[in-house]
């Protein structure tokens, strides 16, 4: 498949995938589904890849979806948005959260309901001072999508949830640093470099390990205590038995700066 709606590279461990349609603020269209869907596909299928950084081209990350395929006349039959939701939108954060590397989230410029809510499904997300994350739903009549209901209450709390949701408030970078919801908020000429080096620095570490400790985040919000120590243990086996593990323990024991492989 060649990408007409994505920029996608690899180099030095780290997959490059940036959307690609900056005259519509980069909303999702059918077409743009599935090159992100091949793009992910092929990042699994590559051994050498060790860190996903996903960011966007133009002046804003992503105005969710392309409201033109989605326009109801008068008369017509209602659209079944909930058949969108299952084919493209939940396979898509799912696949965000369940790969097995860091995953880094450069946000430029607007993030618009569904593109508000991507960024919340990686790992470490980075936004430029003048982005801006609305969730935009409720000025349709919808309801918070691609995870955002999941999201948004165990990162900001409920009361801040529902502000953002039931408003569509615009939410700054610096304010959703200063509440948690993203990692780092930077300047905006600095933006892609931060994101890269920090996407450089990860594919030198011991991914699996880091993959696992993804893992066990991931599954605490819904495990009891006792069920987080088992699985604390389980993925603690695995670790064990890697080579990075046995590399970072030869190289704290010889004092030397250990080489990772990610396996």
């Amino acid at each position: 498949m060649t990408f007409d709606t994505v920029l996608f590279s690899i180099e030095q461990g780290v997959a490059l995938l940036s959307l690609n349609r900056p005259d519509q603020l980069n909303s999702f269209n059918t077409q743009m589904h599935g090159e992100v869907r091949e793009a992910l596909q092929r990042i699994r299928q590559r051994s050498d890849v060790r860190v996903l950084l996903l960011t966007a081209e133009g002046r804003g990350f992503c105005a969710g979806q392309d409201l033109s395929d989605r326009q109801v006349a008068p008369g017509a039959a209602m659209p079944d948005l909930g058949e969108s939701i299952e084919k493209f939108y939940n396979p898509l954060v799912r696949a965000l959260r369940d790969l097995p590397m860091p995953v880094i989230c450069a946000v430029n410029g607007v993030a618009a309901g569904a593109g508000a809510n991507l960024p919340l499904a990686c790992d470490l997300v980075i936004a430029a001072r003048s982005a801006t994350f609305i969730q935009a739903f409720c000025k349709l009549g919808l309801v918070p999508d691609s995870g955002g209901t999941w999201t948004l209450p165990r990162l900001v709390g409920m009361a801040r949830a529902k502000q953002l949701a039931l408003l569509g408030d615009r939410l700054s970078a610096e304010q959703a640093e200063q509440w948690g919801l993203i990692y780092q908020c930077v300047n905006d000429e600095a933006l892609r470099e931060t994101a890269l080096q920090l996407a450089r620095h990860l594919a030198t570490q011991p991914t699996r390990g880091l993959a696992l400790i993804k893992r066990a985040l991931n599954a605490s919000f819904d495990n009891s205590f006792d069920e987080q120590l088992t699985l604390e243990r389980d993925l603690q086996r695995l670790a064990g038995r890697t080579e990075d593990y046995r590399e970072g323990a030869a190289a704290f024991m010889e004092k030397r700066t250990p080489t990772f492989k990610g396996h």
